[in-house]
C-alpha cells in the first residue's frame, strides 16, 4: 500500500526534475489568464474539448445543443470558461478514427480530449503532439483532487513514459460491484432460497427451467442470462465471470492477476475454468440458461430478464431500474439483489473492477492548464456536495427542490420532466465525477445523516427504488471482490501481432465446449497452443512491464 501511495508523490516531485525539459520550447509555457474579483476569468478562455457524439446528454431545449445548453453557460457564467466541444465522432470507433486523423494533421487535435485505449495513449505520446503535465499538476491540481488521485496510482501506469505523465484518469473511482439479480416472485413461488454455491445455482436455475415459475403452463422460462460476447466476462451486465470465479478463484477470464509467486498470469487459462465450462455445457443442453449468448451482447442478455424470460442475471446494482419493465409482461414481478454465490471453500467469487472510463489527454500547445484544473475542481463540487453544485449541477434539470424536498426522480419534479437533459454528461466527461458510488448508500442504510448530495441521492432511492439502492447496500458489502486488472499498459510486442488471434481461439474454444461442440478436453489444447503461439512470449513481457511499474 505504501508504494502505491507513493506513486502521485514520485509523480509530483518528478515534475521538478523535468520542468523546462519539455520538447516544444515556448509552447509549454502557461499563457497569462486574468481572473477579476469574483475569480472569474476575464476575458473568457475558451477550451476546446473532445466527444463521442453518441454520448447521451438527454434532451436540449428549443434552440439547444452540444455547444449551446445550461450547462456550458453556467461554466461561462461562474469561472469565465468556455468548453467548446470539437471532433466528434459518431461511435466510439468513429471517435478514435477522428483521433488518428488528428495525428496527420487532417483534423485539429482540441485542447483537452479524451481517449478510452491504451493503444490510442501510446501512440499519442509517441506521435508528439500531446504534452507532458507533471509541473501542471504540481502548480495547479487542487489538493482533494491530489487526494482522489493518490488513492489510485495504477491510472498513470498508461499514461506514463521515461518518467513523463502525459494525461491523468478521468474521474477516478471504484465502480460499483455487480450482485446476483434474482425474480424473488419465481423463487417465493418455487419455495426456493437464493443460491449461494455453484450447487444451488445449478438447482435453481434447473427449477427456473422445468418448474413453471411463471405459473403460466407453458414451457417458456430458463435460468440464467449471460453474455458470451466479452471474452465471457462483461464487466458490467449478463456477466458470468463469478461462474468461472467459482472455480478459478482470482484468476478471472480476460484479467491478469498475481499468481502465489507475484508474478502476472492471464486468467482464462487458469485449469479452474475448464472445470465451469464443463458445468455449463450440460446447463446448456438442458436449456437452463441462455442458449444465444455467444453472439450476444451484454445489454440484450440482460434485455431477457426483462422480458420475463429468464430468473437470473449478474449485472451492477443500477441494472435493476434498466429491467424494471419487466412488470410490463408479469405484473406481479419482484426483483431482487443478492451477493454473488461462493467458491466451494467458502471463498469469495471475484469480477472485474473498473477504477476509470478513459483518459484525459493535452494537446501540446494548450497553455490553459490552470483554468482547465480550475474548471475540473468545480465539477467535483457535485461530488463534495459543496460550492455551486450542493445537490447536482442544475436545478430542475439533475434535481429540483419541491415543496422543500430535494428530488432527482425528474418524472416527480414540477413540471414533471421525462427525458430531462443531463448536465453531467455535458462536460468534458463522460459522467459526473463520484467520490464512491457504493459507500452512501451504505451509510444511509446505517441511519446516517444525509449530508453530501450523494447521500442524499441515495437516501431518496431508498424511498423511491428500494430494490435498487439495497443492491448497492449489497455491493458495498463485497467491494474487496472486486479485481482491477493488474495490466492495463500499452500492448506489449508480441499482443500486438498475436493478441486478437489468442482471443478469438479463446472465445470459439469457450463457445464451442459450452455448446457441446467440443469436449471439455479441448480446453487443455487450448492452453497448450495460447502458450504457444505468443501466451508465453506475451505473459513475460507483461511481467517485464508489472516490474518496471510496480
Amino acid at each position: 500500500m505504501q508504494n502505491k501511495k507513493a506513486i502521485l508523490s514520485f509523480i509530483l516531485a518528478s515534475a521538478l526534475l523535468f520542468a523546462g525539459c519539455s520538447q516544444n520550447g515556448g509552447d509549454n509555457k502557461e499563457t497569462a489568464a486574468v481572473k477579476n474579483v469574483d475569480g472569474k476569468y476575464d476575458p473568457t478562455i475558451t477550451i476546446t474539448i473532445a466527444k463521442q457524439l453518441d454520448e447521451n446528454t438527454g434532451r436540449y431545449g428549443d434552440g439547444e445543443d452540444i455547444n449551446k445548453n445550461p450547462m456550458m453557460e453556467l461554466a461561462e457564467k461562474k469561472l469565465g470558461i468556455r468548453m467548446e466541444t470539437t471532433l466528434l465522432g459518431g461511435d466510439a470507433n468513429n471517435y478514435d478514427t477522428k483521433l488518428r486523423l488528428a495525428l496527420t494533421g487532417s483534423e485539429e487535435l482540441p485542447d483537452v480530449f479524451p481517449v478510452y485505449g491504451t493503444q490510442m495513449i501510446a501512440d499519442m505520446i509517441e506521435s508528439g503532439h500531446v504534452k507532458a503535465i507533471d509541473d501542471d499538476i504540481e502548480k495547479y491540481m487542487p489538493e482533494r483532487l491530489k487526494k482522489i488521485y493518490d488513492k489510485y496510482p495504477q491510472s498513470f501506469y498508461p499514461v506514463t513514459k521515461d518518467g513523463k505523465t502525459y494525461g491523468i484518469a478521468c474521474a477516478p473511482a471504484l465502480t460499483e460491484g455487480q450482485v446476483m439479480i434474482i425474480r424473488q416472485d419465481w423463487l417465493d413461488k418455487l419455495g426456493l432460497q437464493a443460491p449461494t454455491n455453484m450447487d444451488e445455482f445449478e438447482a435453481v436455475i434447473k427449477a427456473f427451467t422445468e418448474d413453471d415459475p411463471d405459473g403460466n403452463g407453458k414451457n417458456d422460462t430458463y435460468g440464467f442470462t449471460y453474455t458470451g460476447n466479452d471474452i465471457y466476462s462483461s464487466g458490467w451486465v449478463a456477466d458470468p465471470v463469478i461462474l468461472f470465479s467459482a472455480n478459478s478463484g482470482k484468476h478471472i477470464p480476460g484479467s491478469w492477476q498475481e499468481d502465489t509467486d507475484g508474478n502476472l498470469t492471464y486468467g482464462s487459462i487458469d485449469k479452474g475454468n475448464k472445470k465451469t465450462l464443463e458445468r455449463m455445457a450440460g446447463w446448456h443442453a438442458s436449456r437452463w440458461i441462455f442458449q444465444e449468448a455467444a453472439a450476444t451482447g451484454a445489454w440484450d442478455a440482460m434485455n431477457q430478464f426483462t422480458e420475463g424470460k429468464a430468473g437470473i442475471f449478474i449485472g451492477r446494482p443500477w441494472a435493476i431500474d434498466s429491467v424494471r419493465d419487466v412488470t410490463s409482461v408479469a405484473p406481479d414481478a419482484v426483483i431482487k439483489a443478492y451477493p454473488n454465490i461462493l467458491q466451494d471453500n467458502k471463498e469469495p467469487t471475484y469480477q472485474s473492477a473498473q477504477i476509470n472510463d478513459g483518459w484525459l489527454m493535452f494537446n501540446k500547445n494548450f497553455n490553459y492548464m490552470e483554468a482547465f484544473f480550475n474548471y475540473y475542481d468545480w465539477l467535483y463540487d457535485a461530488a463534495f456536495g459543496t460550492g455551486d453544485f450542493q445537490y447536482g449541477y442544475l436545478e430542475g434539470y439533475d434535481y429540483d427542490i419541491v415543496d422543500g424536498k430535494v428530488l432527482f426522480d425528474s418524472k416527480l419534479f414540477e413540471p414533471a420532466v421525462t427525458d430531462p437533459f443531463m448536465p453531467g454528461k455535458s462536460t468534458v466527461l463522460k459522467n459526473s465525477p463520484a467520490l464512491d458510488t457504493m459507500q452512501d448508500y451504505a451509510d444511509v442504510s446505517e441511519k446516517k445523516e444525509a449530508e453530501t448530495s450523494a447521500q442524499i441521492r441515495a437516501k431518496a432511492a431508498f424511498e423511491t427504488t428500494p430494490d435498487t439502492a439495497e443492491g448497492y447496500v449489497t455491493a458495498n458489502g463485497h467491494r474487496d471482490e472486486l479485481l482491477p486488472n493488474l495490466f492495463n499498459g500499452e500492448p506489449t510486442p508480441t499482443m500486438k501481432k498475436n493478441w486478437e488471434q489468442l482471443q478469438t481461439m479463446e472465445k470459439q474454444v469457450y463457445t464451442n465446449i459450452i455448446y457441446g461442440k467440443e469436449s471439455p478436453d479441448a480446453f487443455d489444447k487450448f492452453v497448450q497452443d495460447w502458450k504457444a503461439q505468443g501466451g508465453d512470449e506475451i505473459t513475460k513481457e507483461v511481467n517485464e512491464w508489472y516490474q518496471s511499474v510496480k
